[in-house]
Formats: C-alpha cells, sequence, structure tokens
C-alpha cells in the first residue's frame, strides 16, 4: 500500500512539475526551479510557488502564468522542436487554434493540432540548403568576376595611358598645324595685296600678279627671263601671230640679253600690264598659263584650315573619351574592383505596361508603351549599411515629379548566380525600389555564420 502511495506521489509531482514548465524557453527555466515562493520576473512581487500557471494572474510582468492565458501580457514559449522555436501571445493558448507546430499551446482545449515541426523544419532545411549552395555558387562567380575585374581596371588604365599620350601627340600637332595655318594667311594677304592687270594686258578676265607672270616667262626656271623666253611668250597685240624679232625682245628686257624678278617688276612687267602693245601668248595647256599665285595661296590657306579643323576636331574627341573615361575611373568599384564589369552595362525588366532600365553607375529609366521615357536618377553614390557598404545604390535628381522634386531609385543588391533586374516597386509617388540579383553582392559573411543558424 505504501508502494502504491508512493508511486501516485511521484506521479503527481511529475505532472506538477511539468505544468509549471510549460511555455517556458530554456533561457528563462532558471527562474522556475520548485522552490516555496516565485519572485515574479519584473521584482514587482513575491508569490508561492503553487501559484505558477495555476490560470490566474498574480504578477503584472505575467511572468507567473506562461503556460496559461490568464495574462493579458503573458508570452507562451512554444519549443517547436525540430523547427523554429518562437513566442506566441498568452491569449493564444488553448483557443482552439493551432499556432505552435508541435501543438503545444492546445494542451487543453478540443483542437486536434498534430506536430509538423518535422515536416517545416525539413521543407526549410532544404530552403537553407539551396540557399547556401547559391550562395557557394555566387562566390565562386564573384571569384571569377574579381579577377575579370582586376584585369578590366588594368586595361581602362592602359587606355588611360595611351589617351593621355595621343592627347599629347595631338596637342603638338595643333600646334604645328596653327602655325601652317598662320603662315598660309599671311602669305594670301601678301599676294591678295599684289597689283592687277588691266583688262587688255596678260589674259583677259585673270588677276595674274608680278610673281606669277615672271614665272610664266622663266620657262627654264632659272631666276631670269632671255630673248629666246621673251619670243616665245610675248607676242604684238595686233599682230599675235608674227613672232617678235630679237631686236623687239632685246627692246623689251631694256637692251639686256636678260632680266631678273627685280629688274621685271619695274620694267617689262608694266608694258605687259598695260596691254597697248605686247601680251603673253594665250598658250593653254602650257605649263604655268592660267596659273593664278592669288587663287593658289588662298587655295593653300583653305587646305590649311581643313586641315587645323580636323585636328582641332580629333583633339576634342580624345579629350572628351579622356574625361568619361576619367569619371569612370573615379567611381568606386569595391574593394577588388568586382562592380566594374556593370560599368556600361543595362538591365530591363518589364513590369506591366512600363519597361525599366537600369544602367549601373549610369542611369535608371522608365519608358511606356506608348515609348515615352522618364529618368528616374542618375548614378549618386552607395548607400549601404556599415556591415554591407556596397549593398545598395542610389540614383537621384531624375526628371521632376508632378508632386514637386525630382524622381529617385534606390537599387538593393542580392545575393544569386545570375547578374539580372528582378523587381521593381513604387512605395510612394516618385520614389523608385529596384531589387537588382548579382554574384558580386554574396557575402562570404552570410556562409559563416548560417543563413538560419537556429535550425
Amino acid at each position: 500500500m505504501r508502494f502504491h502511495a508512493v508511486i501516485v506521489a511521484a506521479v503527481w509531482f511529475g505532472f506538477v512539475d511539468s505544468r509549471k514548465m510549460r511555455g517556458i524557453s530554456s533561457s528563462y527555466k532558471r527562474f522556475y526551479r520548485e522552490r516555496r515562493s516565485f519572485l515574479c520576473i519584473d521584482g514587482s512581487k513575491i508569490i508561492p510557488f503553487e501559484q505558477v500557471n495555476d490560470d490566474y494572474c498574480d504578477c503584472e510582468d505575467g511572468s507567473d502564468e506562461p503556460g496559461t492565458s490568464a495574462c493579458p501580457r503573458g508570452r507562451f514559449y512554444c519549443t517547436n522542436l525540430g523547427f523554429r522555436p518562437h513566442y506566441i501571445p498568452s491569449s493564444r493558448v488553448n483557443d482552439g487554434i493551432c499556432d505552435c507546430c508541435d501543438a503545444s499551446d492546445e494542451y487543453n482545449s478540443h483542437a486536434h493540432c498534430q506536430n509538423t515541426c518535422w515536416n517545416l523544419g525539413q521543407r526549410e532545411r532544404a530552403y537553407v540548403e539551396g540557399q547556401m549552395r547559391t550562395l557557394d555558387e555566387g562566390l565562386q562567380l564573384k571569384q571569377q568576376l574579381i579577377e575579370e575585374g582586376v584585369l578590366l581596371w588594368r586595361e581602362k588604365q592602359a587606355q588611360l595611358r595611351e589617351l593621355q599620350q595621343v592627347a599629347e601627340d595631338l596637342q603638338v600637332k595643333l600646334e604645328e598645324r596653327r602655325r601652317t595655318k598662320q603662315e598660309a594667311d599671311r602669305h594670301k594677304e601678301h599676294e591678295s595685296r599684289a597689283p592687277e592687270a588691266g583688262d587688255g594686258g596678260l589674259f583677259r578676265g585673270q588677276n595674274i600678279t608680278v610673281t606669277g607672270t615672271f614665272k610664266l616667262l622663266d620657262s627654264n626656271k632659272d631666276g631670269s627671263i632671255t630673248v629666246d623666253e621673251v619670243q616665245a611668250k610675248v607676242s604684238l597685240v595686233h599682230d599675235e601671230e608674227r613672232l617678235l624679232s630679237e631686236d623687239e625682245a632685246l627692246a623689251l628686257l631694256g637692251g639686256d640679253h636678260q632680266m631678273d624678278l627685280s629688274e621685271f617688276e619695274h620694267t617689262l612687267w608694266d608694258t605687259l600690264a598695260s596691254g597697248d602693245h605686247v601680251k603673253i601668248k594665250d598658250e593653254r595647256g602650257a605649263p604655268g598659263v592660267g596659273e593664278d599665285p592669288r587663287l593658289k595661296a588662298a587655295d593653300t590657306a583653305e587646305r590649311e584650315a581643313s586641315n587645323l579643323k580636323k585636328v582641332e576636331e580629333a583633339y576634342e574627341t580624345v579629350n572628351m573619351e579622356l574625361s568619361d573615361l576619367r569619371e569612370k575611373l573615379a567611381i568606386d568599384y569595391g574593394p577588388d574592383w568586382e562592380f566594374l564589369f556593370l560599368n556600361s552595362q543595362c538591365y530591363k525588366l518589364k513590369v506591366y505596361e512600363y519597361t525599366y532600365t537600369l544602367c549601373p553607375f549610369n542611369q535608371v529609366a522608365q519608358q511606356s508603351t506608348a515609348g515615352t521615357e522618364v529618368s528616374l536618377g542618375r548614378w549618386g553614390m552607395w548607400d549601404g549599411t556599415p556591415e554591407n557598404q556596397y549593398g545598395r545604390m542610389v540614383y537621384e535628381n531624375g526628371e521632376p515629379c508632378w508632386q514637386g522634386g525630382s524622381r529617385s531609385t534606390t537599387v538593393t543588391l542580392t545575393c544569386g548566380t545570375e547578374t539580372a533586374l528582378r523587381s521593381v516597386k513604387e512605395p510612394s509617388k516618385c520614389q523608385y525600389i529596384m531589387d537588382f540579383q548579382t554574384p558580386v553582392a554574396c557575402q562570404p559573411v552570410l556562409k559563416q555564420r548560417g543563413i538560419h543558424s537556429e535550425l
């Protein structure tokens, strides 16, 4: 008989102990050790231990009723072995609805709850394993992109040095072209001041200078005009067919057998320019005939102006490329230049009637089905957290919004095995948020601590 009494007492105390411990997390069990009295966790009151979980609220913080619904501020701890533990409001205990996957919240109700924690945990563990595989693959791809980024950075630096050298060479060439053009302009101005021939002299309707006429008569280009050259090139105005005699030629040369340019300018030139008695024969097709130094000087000046313009345009183009490249290289592409490959790339996503385009480090745009394009912001800065500095981009100063201000976009970067624009939302007017997935957003720290350590 005494043995049976011992057994009954043991069962009763075990039931009482389980009742006392219900709804308590392992970290709080130290407050509920069996003793004569219980101190409310907020320290407001001491009550007999028998009043813990007796379905009557004694403590203001509800700590004496963790396993019942007696206290309005109470919390019930779902152990959920095999899944994630969590708290629920104590008002949900024994309300006929299964809140804990282990059914521990409905220990005294008519609800028929099944323990689904293992299945839930299995599904979530499979999800986490998938995330970890994605992270592993993403980190491998990120390492490849880092290596490519380093090479691309070196290529950009080499391109910068090459453009700088081209710019320096063009600057030297530009100065040379400017000097050449100035000389051509001065020569053109000099030739334009030379006297013109009269309508009856030389070739009618042509403006031939002293130098040009002298060169025309100097057939052998020895710097002097002889009797033979005068006879070959000059004729009488009223008898073009007759060849000048030697005496007539000597007379035109002032009695000498030859004449240089200085003498020609003050003697024979005046005679030819007047056109009263003699003129230059019309030998079209002969070397030198019809070649006007004034026109030649103008052509040379025009050609040099064109050459100068070409060099100026090339110099301007190279400087624009230099400026653009320097601007790109000034951007923060991460500690290993892993984000550099995103520059000059664009990613699109269609959401209903709009197509959104993200061009990293450049701009964000929205295009309607009608073809109207609106700027949602230009590259501003990185705006990540101290733990993840490169986790968020900000694009600002887009087109004005009808409510005032300008459109802007915040882009959150997430880890993935592909680089793609995943979602676009407009939580408030003219303020957009985007989810941009890329391997370079994968962080090794996620793998070290695990995605869900509680599993």
